[in-house]
């Protein structure tokens, strides 16, 4: 399977390209665009921060390959999907308020690519409104060995409600196109 390029990669190659957002941010709008329906397409950034002027990343770099893994992560049937993350060494309110940056960027570019009325599941929906739930939070630990189970939770609980959203909206309609 794909494996997304590092956080540092990503954040360089969005410094240079003059993306003014946060690597996990950066992630969960891609995620969020592709979930929704949104064409995995080369100039993946114009599209998924909604702005024609930024520049198509690099053929194979960074930006690039972070499109291309989570294309092929979040179609995997295995469940691979992965969150472009700080590592587990970063404190744990940095990781928690990465993980609030990955599900409001996640929500822009889902909203671009399905629209204010996509086709959910009953489920989907919930888990949708479960991530702008987590989109408004502010991280508030106290640095426990609880707090880095509930984010481990979250961040778990996120990985699951985005391959939901992305199962509603990308894999059911591809499916009955190809059962048509």
């Amino acid at each position: 399977m794909a494996e997304l390029p590092s956080i540092v990669d990503i954040a360089e190659a969005s410094r240079r390209s003059g993306l003014a957002v946060d690597p996990s941010e950066l992630h969960g709008a891609l995620c969020g665009w592709l979930s929704g329906g949104g064409e995995n397409t080369g100039n993946w950034p114009a599209k998924v921060l909604a702005d024609d002027g930024l520049p198509a990343p690099e053929p194979g770099g960074p930006l690039d390959e972070l499109r291309k893994a989570s294309a092929s992560q979040l179609d995997d049937r295995g469940f691979g999907f992965e969150l472009l993350l700080p590592e587990v060494e970063d404190s744990l309110d940095d990781r928690a308020e990465a993980l609030f940056d990955w599900c409001r960027g996640f929500l822009g570019g889902f909203g671009l690519a399905a629209g204010a009325r996509p086709p959910l599941s009953e489920e989907a929906e919930e888990a949708l409104h479960d991530l702008a739930r987590l989109a408004q939070a502010a991280p508030e630990s106290s640095g426990d060995d609880e707090d880095e189970h509930a984010l481990a939770e979250i961040e778990e609980f996120v990985r699951v409600a985005v391959l939901l959203l992305h199962g509603d909206c990308v894999l059911g309609p591809r499916h009955r196109q190809s059962l048509n």
